[in-house]
């Protein structure tokens, strides 16, 4: 990949205006609140202009990376050398919703606005989604989700931004999903690294009691705050629950890991499978936990736990 030169800065400033900055602090637009800055930091404003930026960073050899809320996110301390996309203000609505239970829902949306959204209309199947904390986009290319469901449950069509600027509609039978990831087809991403961007899904849930879903709904936000160190900046769960009786939380529990810090960050005391910024963290902090995590889980049980959490930058 190229780095951003000054031609390149002057193409994004034509394109993007005001909604283009550069060495952008990602600490500023990550949950984590931690992060050094991006050379680019970019607001698409439209369909339009995001398919525009999208075919000619693949053009110019330039790396992107597409966010909503900056949940789910570790960005390094030295920044990300390319270009973050962030989608807001016409990709974080909710667009219709059938009669039959379909709605159709913009990348940028959060999590929580979709949910909302179907217990008014007293549609059931995306609770499990209540209090996850990214967009509509992330969750879909993470496959969020709990021990109660994930999204490639509800989800039966994406439209997608291919790296050569296509729009095109994709059906559930192209998607492939495993447990909290996206695998998309060799045709669909082209010959480059890219994947294709998100721009909305189709979630098929269905109608039911209104009472019951708000019902359900409560309880499952209880226990989300029950047992979640809600309070401090974090990413949420920050391993994949491993192939194994025991979840992430229970086995670095087991371990006796809780409450270990390490400069200004910390496992936390509540849940063992957040690490929290608990003190003006950096990233390479929580880095320091996360391999001393995978060590000690590593040694004590034999089994290798996996980053939930995406990790980008230099």
């Amino acid at each position: 990949m190229t780095e951003i030169n000054e031609d390149a800065k002057k193409w994004l400033q034509t394109l993007l205006e005001d909604s283009v900055f550069f060495n952008e602090p990602m600490s500023c637009h990550t949950s984590f609140q931690v992060g050094g800055p991006a050379d680019a930091f970019v607001v698409a404003r439209n369909l339009g202009v995001l398919r525009e930026l999208i075919r000619e960073l693949g053009q110019r050899n330039l790396k992107y990376f597409i966010i909503g809320h900056g949940t789910n996110l570790l960005v390094k301390d030295n920044g990300f050398r390319g270009v973050i996309i962030v989608l807001r203000e016409r990709f974080n609505h909710i667009i219709k919703c059938s009669e039959d239970g379909i709605i159709n829902v913009m990348a940028g949306a959060p999590l929580s606005r979709l949910c909302r959204f179907a217990i008014k209309k007293g549609l059931s199947g995306v609770n499990f989604a209540l209090g996850i904390p990214g967009t509509v986009g992330g969750g879909i290319v993470t496959n969020a989700g709990t021990w109660l469901g994930s999204i490639g449950d509800i989800l039966n069509k994406v439209k997608v931004i291919l790296p050569d600027g296509e729009i095109r509609n994709i059906t559930k039978e192209k998607l492939r999903f495993s447990y909290r990831q996206l695998l998309w087809e060799n045709d669909l991403s082209g010959i480059t690294a890219s994947a294709p961007v998100i721009v909305s899904g189709s979630c098929a849930l269905i109608p039911d009691d209104p009472e019951k879903i708000r019902k359900e709904a409560r309880k499952i936000v209880m226990w989300r705050k029950e047992r979640q160190p809600s309070w401090l900046p974090s990413a949420g769960c920050f391993f994949k629950n491993p192939d194994s009786e025991k979840s992430a939380g229970q086995l670095i529990d087991l371990a006796g890991l809780k409450g270990k810090s390490f400069g200004g960050a910390e496992i936390s005391s509540r849940h063992a499978n957040f690490i929290v910024n608990r003190k003006n963290a950096s990233a390479a902090d929580i880095l320091v936990l996360m391999k001393m995590i995978q060590e000690t889980i590593w040694k004590k049980f034999n089994i290798i736990l996996e980053p939930e959490v995406r990790i980008i930058g230099d």
